[in-house]
């Protein structure tokens, strides 16, 4: 072994590396990103703040003392709902993740318990299975605050109980939220790379260039890719949803109307990010430098968009933030369509999908260009 050939060959990888612009850019790009997103979202995880909806029917003393409670805790935002409102079609509505409603005889029956021991009344928790850490934060607190009011009031006692109700009818488990996610980060990154991938490998090896004296026009050719990758596609979230039924016994709600408007998302979607990639594939030169563009991109929208754990986990300038990314919308039209079964919010997403992929497809088509610059 000769340590001169080593050092030689080290110093030439570390010329032609330096060589490639495209490669130098993103190697140190890519970490930094991660490090300044990764750190953005868990640096304030111990931070955050949780928005609990509270219907006061009692509207005493004794209920807004417990609201007050709550609120200084400084991890839960109250936001009033009006006591006429039905809350079940107030929850299917505004897609409300938690909520607690105080019953009329609140203060009554906190009253009544010091002549009658027996005597209890509990307060009503709605909240959504899917939201497992936020829900659980929230049940710990609410747990909490009432535990310390029946040891003050009894001594131990307990007056004040909570009843939990799902907001969702069936019984899911997390794996049945967590698969629409990875639907909709299955297709983004098979639609990003591949379109990245084949967009910059045609460059280099002058197919691009070589399609220009073939009677194919441009428009068949993005259009023949496109059918790929919808096919590629339909191909993954048919295998998620199998594997998922077959090994973890994930429940996907059957109605022809939602089945329908998730194929209309999986479409909208395909088309989305493989735009995405066509105009990322634009500024690529280097095939090398691909695979880590693409990564910069999607890698931070996997863990910005709310695919793996709920949005309220973050500072809320990056739940803002989150808002604006086109995979947000895919994860949550999804949901809505395959286990909330809210027809007006999974319209509603799949509407804001469809702008992005008119947008995004068409700037990618436009500026995908079989000549050389």
């Amino acid at each position: 072994m000769k340590p001169s050939v080593i050092a030689s060959d080290f110093r030439a990888s570390i010329k032609t590396w330096m060589r490639s612009k495209g490669t130098l850019f993103w190697t140190l790009a890519f970490p930094v990103i991660l490090i300044l997103i990764f750190g953005a979202i868990f640096s304030g995880m111990g931070e955050s703040e949780y928005t609990v909806y509270i219907q006061d029917l009692d509207d005493s003393e004794m209920s807004q003392s417990f609201i007050e409670i709550l609120e200084s805790t400084r991890v839960i935002k109250i936001e009033p709902v009006d006591a006429d409102i039905n809350v079940s079609a107030y929850i299917k509505e505004n897609n409300i993740k938690r909520l607690i409603v105080i019953p009329e005889d609140y203060e009554e029956t906190i009253n009544r318990f010091f002549v009658d021991h027996n005597a209890s009344v509990n307060l009503t928790y709605y909240f959504d299975p899917s939201e497992q850490t936020s829900t659980q934060v929230v049940r710990n607190i609410v747990s909490n605050v009432l535990q310390s009011l029946n040891m003050e009031l009894s001594q131990g006692s307990t007056i004040v109980g909570v009843k939990e109700i799902s907001t969702i009818t069936e019984e899911f488990e997390y794996i049945d939220f967590f698969v629409p996610g990875m639907i909709g980060f299955t297709i983004m990154q098979t639609c990003i790379y591949g379109s990245i991938e084949r967009n910059t490998k045609f460059r280099k090896d002058g197919i691009l260039r070589k399609l220009l004296t073939t009677p194919v026009t441009r428009t068949e050719w993005i259009l023949a890719k496109m059918l790929f990758m919808l096919f590629l596609s339909f191909i993954s979230t048919v295998l998620i949803i199998v594997v998922g039924y077959l090994v973890y016994g994930v429940t996907i709600a059957i109605d022809p109307a939602m089945n329908l408007l998730m194929i209309l998302i999986i479409v909208a979607t395909s088309f989305l990010f493989s735009g995405m990639g066509m105009i990322i594939g634009r500024f690529v030169k280097e095939e090398e430098t691909a695979d880590t563009a693409g990564g910069a991109i999607s890698f931070p929208m996997m863990f910005l968009a709310g695919t793996f754990f709920p949005l309220e986990m973050m500072p809320e300038a990056l739940q803002t933030f989150a808002r604006v990314l086109p995979l947000y919308y895919v994860n949550e039209g999804l949901r809505n369509a395959m286990i909330y079964m809210n027809h007006s919010e999974a319209i509603l997403n799949a509407g804001i999908v469809f702008i992005f992929a008119s947008v995004f497809f068409i700037i990618g088509a436009l500026l995908t260009k079989w000549q050389e610059d």
